[in-house]
């Protein structure tokens, strides 16, 4: 008569709390890595870690096909990155420490929803307000982020979340106000914030007629691919800077058309658009 092997009730036991030991402890790194994310959400930590993930895959290739000096290139690479990345991601690791110090890193969320902005009404807005800036001699410094988020920057800043308007955005500017020194940066279609601090660019190129302001718009755009737009407080000359470039001397038809090469209208796909449009 053949037998059948049955379980212990103590191995059934113990097949059972190692399972449930084991989801818990998935469910928990699963969260801590969710929280991660929305961490360096909006940071340039994103663009980093896509392209630390090129080199695994180009060093995965290597080994495949043998290719032994690219690997052996890559590797000693991949060993100078275990002493670099700390340094790299040093504002990111900076605030994550921050933010479980105040206890707000399990319970803040980053996350934001925007609405369906046109980016074309948006760049006019800026466009006019540079241009009464300008004509009022008030100085102002308006970024707007692109891919590369700018949420280290923000935090600098005092947070706003508004609507982008041309009198808004000048009255950010009046001199003598609390909110008037530093940049305004834009996010998503709205003011993130204001009064915040960017860092100075450090060109030896740069003309010495450019003060603080000039060299914290391009400074920005050298750490991110933003755009700023300047407004000098002495000449009312209105420039453009991206990608470490300074364009000047443009008047409203031509800061609208820079702005709109660098900043075209993009279809929003977020959930509160796509409720609205019902």
């Amino acid at each position: 008569m053949e037998q059948f092997w049955l379980p212990s009730l103590d191995y059934l036991k113990a097949i059972l709390r190692f399972n449930l030991s084991s989801v818990i402890d998935i469910l928990i790194v699963a969260y801590l890595m969710y929280r991660l994310m929305l961490l360096i959400k909006g940071t340039r930590a994103v663009q980093l870690l896509k392209g630390l993930a090129v080199l695994l895959v180009i060093t995965a290739f290597a080994s495949l096909f043998n290719l032994y000096t690219i690997n052996w290139l890559l590797g000693k690479l991949m060993t100078a990155l275990v002493v670099a990345l700390p340094i790299v991601f040093q504002p990111e690791l900076r605030r994550a420490l921050e933010k479980l110090g105040r206890g707000k890193f399990l319970n803040h969320s980053s996350l934001a929803f925007y609405g369906d902005a046109e980016q074309s009404k948006i760049n006019a807005e800026i466009a006019r307000a540079a241009t009464v800036l300008s004509k009022n001699k008030m100085g102002g410094l308006i970024i707007i982020e692109r891919e590369t988020g700018l949420v280290e920057y923000v935090d600098t800043g005092v947070k706003i979340d508004g609507l982008v308007g041309a009198e808004f955005l000048v009255n950010i500017f009046v001199p003598r106000t609390p909110l008037h020194d530093g940049a305004v940066i834009i996010r998503g279609g709205r003011v993130s914030a204001a009064a915040c601090f960017l860092p100075l660019s450090e060109s030896p190129h740069l003309s010495t007629d450019l003060g603080t302001r000039h060299r914290a718009g391009i400074g920005i755009t050298e750490h991110s691919d933003a755009v700023a737009v300047i407004v000098s407080e002495e000449t009312g000359i209105v420039s453009l800077a991206v990608e470490g470039n300074l364009f000047r001397h443009l008047k409203e038809p031509e800061l609208v058309e820079k702005l709109a090469e660098l900043l075209p209208d993009r279809p929003s796909h977020s959930l509160p658009a796509l409720l609205l449009r019902r």
